[in-house]
């Protein structure tokens, strides 16, 4: 079974007003003028917080300063009022850890926006970083450049970031992920890549990549694998580019293809929006190529995905040799051809079940960008029942059973009255069994989290009375369990996976 890690960010309470332990002031004028001089002395739970500015310096931290108690945080006083502008990278970071980095601006690099890894270690990566509400932009950089490069980090969380403009050459990506385990990409935003805008290889595992927006996304918009130097995997004996990559309610307009399979294995596309790929739907490659030691791209699925596209698309699926295409699923996808409503010459290496084909997905309004579906939209009630995603390209729930197809679940009343996923927070996740809730409702209010099985199988329900910091000991075997927290009008207010892991 494939692990699920929805890993929750880890700025928990990073506003101004609740900074933990000490603050240092970063800006001009100020005792400390650059951050790394201010991370040099800081300590953990410490929040550097740096003046609003053009700021042209390079960055360099290393070394670990926050632990698993406390996170050093990091953070532009006024979001996006910190530019870091121009030099061959913004910021280096080497080996660091439990570090929450918020609001800043990287622009107009030669090299890499954004340079985090592990000091070339190979087995003891970076780990627990959060990226929240950062632009990385308009680099100046043609070849193999990237506005944010990962390699060697563990346990990561990018949220709510946009990256815009990014290296026009062959190879450079939005986010680059060389090595990196556990991590999850949501919320972002993505247009004008140059090669790819999210690039995960050299035994990259266990990534999700959940409720983006990817608009002329690059050659290849997600790039699931790629092709890498045996001395850069991580682990060194990796039999994979990547591995357990999840592509969940996400919208893709335009880019070469949206989707490409890169030498990768049990990776799965599931519930998302394409729009008018330029070249072809998806690929198959194998770029890796060792057969005594890497596993054929293979074992992969595509499913209830709506695929709006255009009648001079070269093919549907581009398949390149020492690939084993057999063993992919496709299943429930919605194929529209809005020139052809009769084309036919759908080239899928294996026979697809579900699928629907020839009929109009009937979006609000394609012309603004509007994929919520039509009350007569034949996507509604026909996607295949899966375990995931739960949510929705716009945070609402996908139903249990009868899901539609595509990144939007279909929503029969105006807003969604079950569902408030901004005022609970569950923590941590993966968890040892001892469970953190924050909630921003009233103090005193009674609550209820029930545990089920990942079957749907009732497990237990544990009431809570909200305060400040409630902590719950589950008292549960490693496992992925799902949940549900409900107020006392029995009214839903979160539902997600949780992964139990000691």
């Amino acid at each position: 079974m494939i692990r699920f890690f929805f890993l929750i960010l880890l700025f928990i309470n990073i506003a101004e007003n609740n900074l933990s332990a000490n603050t240092i002031i970063v800006g001009v004028n100020q005792t400390y003028t650059s951050i790394q001089s201010a991370y040099n002395i800081a300590k953990p739970g410490d929040t550097i917080l740096v003046n609003e500015g053009i700021y042209t310096q390079t960055e360099y931290l290393s070394g670990t300063k926050g632990n698993d108690k406390n996170n050093i945080y990091v953070i532009s006083k006024k979001r996006h009022g910190a530019i870091y502008r121009g030099g061959s990278e913004a910021w280096h970071l080497s080996s660091v850890s439990y570090i929450v980095i918020e609001g800043f601006v990287f622009e107009q690099q030669t090299g890499n926006g954004v340079n985090m890894d592990d000091s070339g270690s190979l087995v003891n990566p970076s780990t627990n970083i959060a990226i929240i509400h950062c632009i990385f932009r308009d680099i100046k950089a043609t070849g193999n450049n990237d506005l944010l490069k990962l390699s060697g980090l563990d346990f990561f969380s990018i949220s709510e970031c946009t990256f815009l403009n990014g290296s026009l050459g062959s190879s450079g990506s939005g986010i680059d992920m060389v090595g990196c385990h556990n991590g999850r990409i949501n919320k972002c935003t993505f247009e004008n890549m140059g090669a790819n805008s999210i690039q995960m290889k050299g035994g990259s595992q266990y990534i999700w990549i959940e409720k983006n927006f990817f608009k002329k996304g690059g050659q290849r918009a997600i790039n699931i694998g790629g092709s890498t130097g045996l001395a850069f995997f991580r682990p060194q004996n990796a039999t994979f580019e990547a591995a357990d990559i999840n592509v969940w309610s996400n919208i893709f307009i335009e880019s070469d293809t949206p989707i490409a399979f890169v030498g990768c294995i049990r990776s799965k596309v599931v519930n998302n929006t394409i729009i008018n790929p330029v070249i072809w739907i998806f690929r198959i490659l194998q770029e890796t190529v060792d057969p005594n030691r890497f596993a054929p791209c293979g074992m992969n699925e595509f499913t209830n995905n709506i695929v709006y596209f255009p009648n001079n698309i070269r093919t549907i699926v581009n398949i390149g040799p020492n690939t084993d295409p057999s063993s992919f699923i496709f299943s429930n996808n919605l194929w529209y051809n809005h020139q052809n409503p009769s084309f036919n010459q759908y080239n899928l290496p294996v026979a697809e079940t579900g699928s629907i084909k020839g009929k109009d997905p009937l979006f609000v309004n394609l012309a603004q960008e509007n994929f919520n579906l039509l009350k007569s939209s034949p996507a509604i009630g026909q996607g295949k029942s899966v375990i995931a995603p739960i949510e929705d390209y716009n945070g609402n729930l996908f139903e249990i059973t009868n899901r539609s197809i595509g990144a939007i679940e279909y929503q029969k009343v105006s807003n969604n009255d079950d569902l408030n996923t901004s005022s609970i927070l569950v923590y941590p996740n993966p968890s040892k069994g001892l469970i953190h809730i924050i909630s921003d409702l009233i103090k005193g209010e009674h609550l209820r989290i029930t545990i089920y099985s990942i079957q749907g199988n009732f497990i237990k329900s544990i009431p809570i009375i909200t305060t400040t910091n409630p902590s719950i000991d589950l008292q549960m075997n490693d496992g992925t369990y799902m949940y549900i927290i409900e107020d006392s009008k029995e009214k839903i207010l979160k539902r997600s996976l949780l992964l139990i892991s000691k």
